[in-house]
C-alpha cells in the first residue's frame, strides 16, 4: 500500500514540476520587449513609404 502512495507523490510532483517549468522557462521580459519594439518600428518604417 505504501508503494502506491509513493508512487502517486512522485506523480503529483512530477506534475507540478512539469507545469512550474513550462510558466517560467520562456523568454525573459526583457527580450520579449526588445522583440515588441524591434516590430513595431519596422511597422512605422513600413508606413512611411511611398506608394508606387
Amino acid at each position: 500500500m505504501w508503494i502506491l502512495m509513493v508512487e502517486a507523490g512522485v506523480a503529483l510532483f512530477l506534475l507540478v514540476f512539469i507545469v512550474w517549468w513550462t510558466m517560467f522557462a520562456g523568454r525573459k521580459d526583457v527580450d520579449r520587449d526588445n522583440n515588441m519594439s524591434s516590430r513595431d518600428n519596422s511597422r512605422d518604417s513600413a508606413r512611411d513609404k511611398p506608394e508606387p
